[in-house]
């Protein structure tokens, strides 16, 4: 079957019809583990710099990034949760003060709950009650809640202003705080109302990553797998066979893990900036996903929620004659391996109501749903072939207690 199709395209087929033959051979050749040795990516929108990305293990390299921003006699706020807070805020806050003419804090709930927009509207009040102009800056600090809201906030308040990336959670690392997606829920639909607004600088202090807990990190996996599945079954192979590094947090290892992921998102976010195309491959797991995440309540964490979407897609790649039994097998394996939920079991939620969610989620076109599904291990599709009923089995088999026993019965 052809993989460039009106229903199904790809990142490869993408990358040889946007760019040159001898870029796309390098990309092929390993341009992502090349960049395990750099410190700072730089994203670019038609070839010109927009805004970098940069590693580092503590916040000193952070001094240099401060001068340039200019911030002398601007104004900044530092936007956080409550549990951010208590760990990150005071430090940065001391580092900022002595760059900026006035710096103030505007502290949030931590959680979903406050993903909405009558937090925005706290954090307006507060923007207007201080006289922030088109001038000043926000700084987000804290995981992918506080990233999105404080995005969204600055792509909205007088217009648009700017804002920074400091992500303190993994996900937040390799994922949310990358590519420029802001927004908030409205009434437990997941970002329903956002806009694109890119940070003027991604600022990964490496050392936040300790202070996470298992499950908070475990959580941030989910997103990782997610690219190597999609995009590189090199990297994903890695991530296997550095499993016990990556939990035990060795130094190295999440390094270059970060810096790896970095690098798939940057190169899928370039391509395509606005979700018109290729950068939808990174919803693989989302769909169903976000369903689960709205219908629990939020009560799993979406990298958990998304690990349990992906074993659904990688089920619904089988149905459609991509992988094969021992593939979907292996993939919930290794995501149950980094200590993801893998099933559902633990609801009486008709299966019925799943779908009915999948339809009001903002991948939907007209009455098309966009799911991603894997052609092979690293190697996603969008496909908009996946029939209601095929989404009705899949939810069955994800509520059975052992799903690979589910899977190998079809």
């Amino acid at each position: 079957m052809n993989s460039f199709t009106p229903q199904k395209h790809n990142i490869k087929a993408a990358l040889h019809k946007l760019m040159p033959a001898d870029s796309v051979c390098r990309i092929e050749k390993g341009m992502v583990r090349m960049m395990q040795n750099t410190n700072r990516i730089s994203i670019k929108k038609d070839n010109t710099p927009i805004y970098d990305i940069v590693l580092a293990e503590d916040y000193n390299p952070f001094l240099k990034e401060l001068e340039a921003l200019k911030l002398a006699g601007r104004k900044v706020c530092i936007v956080t949760d409550s549990n951010v807070s208590k760990l990150h805020l005071n430090n940065l806050l001391e580092i900022v003060k002595d760059y900026a003419r006035v710096v103030e804090t505007f502290t949030f709930p931590a959680g979903e709950d406050s993903k909405t927009l009558a937090t925005v509207e706290f954090l307006y009040e507060k923007l207007i009650q201080s006289n922030f102009d088109r001038n000043d800056m926000l700084f987000a600090l804290g995981g992918g809640v506080v990233g999105d809201l404080t995005g969204y906030a600055a792509a909205t308040y007088l217009r648009g202003i700017a804002f920074l990336q400091i992500p303190t959670t993994l996900l937040a690392c390799v994922d949310s705080s990358i590519g420029g997606k802001t927004g908030v829920d409205f009434k437990a639909y997941k970002n329903m109302v956002g806009a694109f607004h890119q940070p003027r600088l991604v600022y990964i202090n490496l050392a936040h990553l300790n202070t996470l807990d298992d499950r908070q990190f475990c959580n941030g996996m989910g997103e990782v797998i997610k690219h190597g599945l999609i995009r590189d079954i090199e990297y994903y192979e890695w991530l296997k066979g550095n499993r016990e590094a990556i939990l035990k947090r060795d130094p190295q290892a999440l390094k270059e893990m970060v810096l790896r992921s970095c690098k798939i998102k940057q190169m899928v976010v370039e391509i395509d900036p606005t979700e018109k195309g290729v950068r939808a491959l990174l919803n693989f797991g989302h769909t169903l996903g976000h369903s689960i995440e709205r219908l629990m309540e939020f009560k799993l964490l979406h990298g958990e929620c998304v690990s349990i979407g992906m074993v659904s897609a990688a089920y619904l790649s089988q149905v459609h004659g991509y992988l094969n039994k021992d593939d979907v097998t292996e993939i919930t394996e290794t995501l149950s391996s980094f200590n993801l939920p893998v099933s559902l079991t633990d609801t009486d939620i008709p299966s019925e109501e799943f779908l009915r969610v999948c339809f009001h989620d903002k991948k939907v076109d007209g009455n098309l749903i966009k799911f991603i599904l894997l052609k092979e291990k690293g190697n996603a599709v969008i496909d908009t072939s996946v029939s209601r009923e095929d989404i009705l089995e899949t939810v069955n088999c994800i509520k059975k207690t052992k799903l690979s026993e589910a899977i190998c019965e079809n």
